[in-house]
C-alpha cells in the first residue's frame, strides 16, 4: 500500500519493516514538513543518493535529524553523466545500479527495520526515490511525503506568480532536443525548464527561437547556499550548475512592450480549432498582442492570454481585414492573422501578402504559418484518398469565372488527378456542386468514389463515402469538402461497417 499516513515506527510483532520515501525540500533545512521530520525520526535506516564523490545534498538537508543510532546507507551511483562500457549501456548501468540498491534496502525491511529514503524536494518529482518506489511500493507498506519542489523554490525566490487563472504550466526536462524544446515553450503560456547545467545552451537557443527568452528568468540553488537569480539572457552558460531552473512566470496583467514596429503572423488552426493547432501557431497566438480575423474563426481559438485584443469581422473583408492588422504591426503590436485550415489555401495569407507588398507597408515583417488543410484533415477521416497525385479546386465563382473553374476541373479530370472541391456551395450559390458533377460524369465512371467530408474535426463532423453519380447537391453546404477519387481510387467497407478509401501509389 502506498499513500500519505500518519508516521509511526513498525508495530510489535510486525515481520516486515516500512518504508518511506521522505520529499525534504529544496535545500533548506527549515522547509522540510513536519511529517518528513517525524518519518526520519521514525527510522531504524536513513537511506540516501550520492555521485562518486561520496557528498549528498538529500543528507545535508536532513542532518540535523540524524542520530547517532541512525543506519545510513549511501546509495552511490556509479557514473552521472560519463560513458561506460557496460554492456547495457548508460541505461543498463544504472538499471543495475538501482536493482542492487533496492535489493539493500529489501534486506532491511525484511529484517523488520523502517527505511527512509531521503529525496532532494519531491519523491516522486524528477527524483532518485522514484526508482526505488517503482522496485519496493508493491512489496513493503509504503508512505511518500511530499516536499516542497525546485518549481515552488524558484516561483518564491524570484517572486513572481507562476500561473493563474487559465494560465497552463508545462514543466520540461532541458535535456529534450532543441526542437521539442521549442515546440513545448512555444506553446504554454508559464513553463520551468529542469535540469540545466550543459543543457544552458540549448535551452536558451530553444526560448529565443520560441521568442520567450525576454521573459526568462533563471534560479540557481534557491534556498541553497550559492542562491543567484536573474534574467536567463544575461547568465553566462559556463557558470551553470546542474541544480538551475529557467523560469517562465505568469503572464497575467503583463503589460505589452512598447516596440517601433510590431509583426504580423497568419496563422493557420486547422479546421476546427485548438486541438488542431500546431506548437507554433498556438506560440503565435500566445505572444499576439492582437488577434485578427474572421469571427467564426476567432471563435475556435482558445482563451490564451488575458489582456489579448480580438478584432473580428465578416468574411467577405479580407483586405480590408489585411491591412488593419499592418496598421497596427506599424504602431508596434504584435498581430496574428486567424486563418482557419492552412492560411495558404484558399485562406488569409495572399489577402495579407498583397497587402503587405504596398509601399506603406513594406517594412512591416510578416509570417505565415502553416496548418493542417481541410482536404488532409477530410482525407484522414476517410482513410487515404490523397495517397497518390490531385488537385485543389475551388468551386466558388465569386473571384474567378465559373468558365476558368469549368476549365480546370476537366483538365484534373483529363489527367486522371484525385480532386479536392473547396467553398462547393452556399445558401447564394446552388448551382455548383451539380454542375461540377454533372461535367465530370462525362470523363469519369459514375461509380468513381466521392468523399463527402462536413466540419470535420467539429461536434457536427460528417463523414460519407459514396459514388460520383450517386452524390446529392442539396446534402453539400460551406462547411463540406469533396474528394473526387481518380479512376485507380478504391473504397472499401470494413468489418465495423465504415468505408474507407485510398488512392494506390502504384499507378496501373
Amino acid at each position: 500500500m502506498s499513500g500519505v499516513t500518519g508516521v509511526t515506527g513498525n508495530p510489535a510483532g510486525d515481520t516486515v519493516g516500512r518504508l518511506y520515501g521522505v520529499g525534504l525540500g529544496p535545500g533548506d533545512p527549515e522547509l522540510l514538513t513536519l511529517a518528513a521530520v517525524k518519518a526520519i525520526a521514525a527510522a531504524d535506516v536513513v537511506a540516501y543518493h550520492s555521485a562518486r564523490h561520496g557528498r549528498s545534498i538529500a543528507r545535508s538537508i536532513a542532518a540535523p535529524h540524524l542520530r547517532e543510532d541512525h543506519v545510513e546507507e549511501r546509495l552511490m551511483y556509479p557514473l552521472t553523466v560519463e560513458t561506460t562500457d557496460h554492456p547495457g549501456g548508460y541505461r543498463g548501468a544504472l538499471n543495475d545500479f538501482y536493482e542492487e540498491a533496492a535489493a539493500r534496502l529489501a534486506a532491511h525491511l525484511d529484517a523488520g527495520r523502517t527505511v527512509a529514503v531521503l529525496a532532494e524536494g519531491d519523491p516522486l518529482f524528477y527524483g532518485s526515490y522514484q526508482h526505488m518506489h517503482k522496485r519496493l511500493a508493491h512489496r513493503y507498506d509504503t508512505t511518500v511525503i511530499p516536499g516542497v519542489t525546485s518549481v515552488s523554490a524558484a516561483a518564491a525566490r524570484l517572486g513572481e506568480p507562476l500561473c493563474e487563472a487559465e494560465e497552463v504550466l508545462t514543466i520540461v526536462p532541458g535535456t529534450l532536443p532543441e526542437d521539442e524544446l521549442t515546440a513545448r515553450l512555444a506553446g504554454t503560456d508559464s513553463a520551468v525548464v529542469m535540469k540545466l547545467g550543459r543543457t544552458f545552451p540549448t535551452v536558451r537557443r530553444a526560448l529565443e527561437r520560441a521568442g520567450r527568452l525576454e521573459d526568462a528568468r533563471y534560479v540557481e540553488r534557491a534556498f541553497m547556499a550559492g542562491e543567484r537569480t536573474g534574467r536567463l539572457a544575461d547568465v553566462d552558460p559556463e557558470t551553470v550548475p546542474y541544480f538551475s531552473v529557467a523560469v517562465l512566470p505568469s503572464r497575467v496583467d503583463e503589460e505589452p512592450p512598447v516596440r517601433e514596429r510590431g509583426e504580423v503572423v497568419v496563422v493557420g488552426t486547422g479546421p476546427a480549432g485548438a486541438p488542431w493547432l500546431t506548437p507554433e501557431s498556438r506560440g503565435a497566438l500566445l505572444n499576439a498582442d492582437d488577434l485578427v480575423g474572421y469571427t467564426t474563426y476567432l471563435d475556435r481559438v482558445p482563451v490564451l492570454r488575458p489582456g489579448q485584443r480580438r478584432h473580428g469581422s465578416d468574411n467577405k473583408v479580407e483586405s480590408e481585414r489585411a491591412e488593419f492588422a499592418l496598421d497596427l504591426a506599424r504602431r508596434g503590436h504584435r498581430v496574428a492573422v486567424v486563418s482557419g485550415g492552412d492560411p495558404g489555401v484558399f485562406a488569409m495569407a495572399t489577402a495579407v501578402l498583397e497587402v503587405a507588398s504596398e509601399p506603406a507597408y513594406a517594412d512591416v515583417p510578416v509570417r505565415v504559418l502553416p496548418g493542417v488543410t481541410a482536404a488532409n484533415a477530410a482525407a484522414a477521416a476517410a482513410g487515404a484518398p490523397l495517397g497518390h497525385d490531385y488537385a485543389t479546386i475551388s468551386l466558388s465563382d465569386r473571384l474567378k469565372p465559373w468558365d476558368v473553374i469549368a476549365d480546370r476541373l476537366r483538365a484534373a479530370a483529363g489527367a486522371d488527378l484525385v480532386i479536392a472541391l473547396y467553398n462547393p456551395g452556399s445558401k447564394s450559390r446552388t448551382h455548383q456542386v451539380a454542375a461540377a458533377r454533372d461535367l465530370l460524369l462525362e470523363l469519369r465512371s459514375p461509380d468513381t468514389p466521392v468523399v463527402v467530408a462536413r466540419d470535420v474535426g467539429g461536434p457536427g463532423q460528417s463523414v460519407r463515402v459514396l459514388t460520383l453519380k450517386t452524390l446529392d447537391p442539396s446534402e453539400v453546404d460551406m462547411r463540406t469538402l469533396l474528394l473526387i477519387g481518380s479512376s485507380q481510387t478504391r473504397a472499401v467497407e470494413r468489418a465495423d461497417g465504415r468505408t474507407i478509401t485510398w488512392t494506390p501509389r502504384r499507378y496501373g
